[in-house]
């Protein structure tokens, strides 16, 4: 749940850098706030019969939908990848399996033009033996 909340308190920040665990879990519990919302819709007697969802779940992914884009960004971004490569997701089926692949793949390990690495392995006891450009 904090990485859900790390990623609201981080609403529309576009630059730095996101791991996977805070892309997965603000995946994981979107899905499930997205269900309930949903469910209380159905519930409620709130949902439309032709599309199946009510104002409750709209309005919820209307809340979602910056951060979410933000936290997308941020993990592209650790992979050293632009924010540009979110469009893939216009492209079916293959664009969206492509992203996939993009958001489970390590970051970068230290330092890239995006930001530190948020692992924080850029410690000082890591950079022992490295050799500086």
């Amino acid at each position: 749940m904090k990485w859900f909340l790390m990623a609201l308190k981080k609403y529309a920040e576009f630059n730095g850098r996101s791991r996977r665990k805070e892309y997965w879990m603000f995946v994981l519990f979107n899905m499930i706030f997205a269900i309930v919302a949903m469910s209380l819709d159905n519930l409620l007697g709130l949902a439309d019969e032709n599309i199946g969802y009510g104002p409750i779940y709209g309005v919820y992914v209307l809340a979602m939908f910056i951060p979410g884009l933000a936290v997308s960004i941020r993990r592209l971004h650790d992979i050293d990848k632009s924010g540009w490569y979110y469009l893939l997701v216009l492209i079916p089926i293959i664009g969206w399996i492509w992203l996939i692949v993009l958001f489970a793949t390590e970051g970068t390990r230290g330092p890239n033009k995006y930001g530190p690495d948020p692992k924080n392995s850029d410690s000082e006891l890591d950079q022992i033996g490295v050799v500086q450009e």
